[in-house]
């Protein structure tokens, strides 16, 4: 008979946070597949589980998936964790549970900690409907297009993103999605846990010039839909400031934080019939 893969969700920070029947699982299977076998092993100590460990990342996933269902088969029980919060949700563990569904064998969740969902329950944002987009894309020009397309998305937004990279991130943020109310979750369960709620440039300016370290999880209000101000009011505005000697610069940032739009929108609009010499 063919064992069980069991996807055990470990804690984010807290070792409290880890369910009894995760702890069983762990000392029972024959094996645990770890994406850090160093990190897990703080944890097994910490409650004096003893069972090997084997090596599981997304480096050797392509390679590690099929021995380890070969195990399966052979009738061994197998863990999966990773180094935090549950497997194959932005992490390692897609691979091998598809290989081990397509082998007949009984794939087993064990429910625990989460950030996603354990920054989303206390963001403060609507929480009935969401929608979670893992890490933003690394570079800026795919980031932009991930967030450009996201921008009429009427559901609050959920992602993970590296510390080095967050300030660029909420720049693009408040720029392509206008000034919506964003949650920076940093070091969630950890000694240093830090929620900071407010408007994107609100964030940029309590953040700018800080050292920002940990883990960070990003939520964002969805789209209020059409925009409270028509075309017609919103371009008659424009050329008011316009008539007042303002840049479309200026323009652009004035209106979007006024209108809770994006700036790249207005700074179209703003644009049209611009001469070229007078763009800024």
């Amino acid at each position: 008979m063919a064992g069980v893969l069991y996807i055990v969700a470990t804690p984010i920070g807290n070792l409290e946070d880890i369910s009894l029947r995760a702890i069983r699982v762990l000392k029972e299977v024959n094996l645990i597949a770890a994406e850090d076998t160093r990190h897990t092993q703080k944890l097994l100590s910490h409650y004096d589980i003893r069972t090997p460990l084997t090596s599981y990342h997304e480096h050797n996933e392509r390679t590690k998936a099929r021995p380890l269902v070969e195990r399966l088969l052979q009738g061994q029980n197998i863990a999966l964790v990773t180094d935090a919060g549950v497997p194959a949700i932005s992490d390692p563990g897609y691979r091998i549970v598809v290989e081990a569904i397509s082998a007949g064998i009984q794939v087993t969740p064990i429910p625990g900690p989460s950030a996603l969902t354990a920054v989303l329950s206390a963001s403060g944002l609507p929480t009935d409907r969401f929608v979670f987009e893992g890490f933003l894309p690394a570079k800026k020009k795919p980031r932009r297009d991930r967030l450009e397309a996201l921008r009429g998305e009427m559901r609050t937004l959920v992602c993970f993103e590296a510390p080095h990279r967050l300030l660029e991130s909420l720049r693009d943020i408040h720029e392509l999605l206008g000034d919506r109310e964003v949650v920076v979750a940093r070091e969630v369960s950890k000694v240093y846990e830090e929620f900071l709620r407010g408007l994107a440039g609100e964030l940029i300016g309590k953040l700018a010039g800080r050292e920002i370290r940990g883990e960070v999880t990003l939520v964002i209000k969805g789209s209020a839909g059409e925009s409270p101000i028509s075309e017609a009011l919103l371009s008659a505005e424009i050329r008011k400031l316009k008539g007042d000697g303002m840049r479309v610069k200026e323009i652009a940032e004035i209106l979007a934080e006024k209108h809770s739009l994006a700036k790249r929108e207005v700074y179209r609009m703003a644009l049209k019939d611009e001469d070229p010499k007078e763009r800024g």
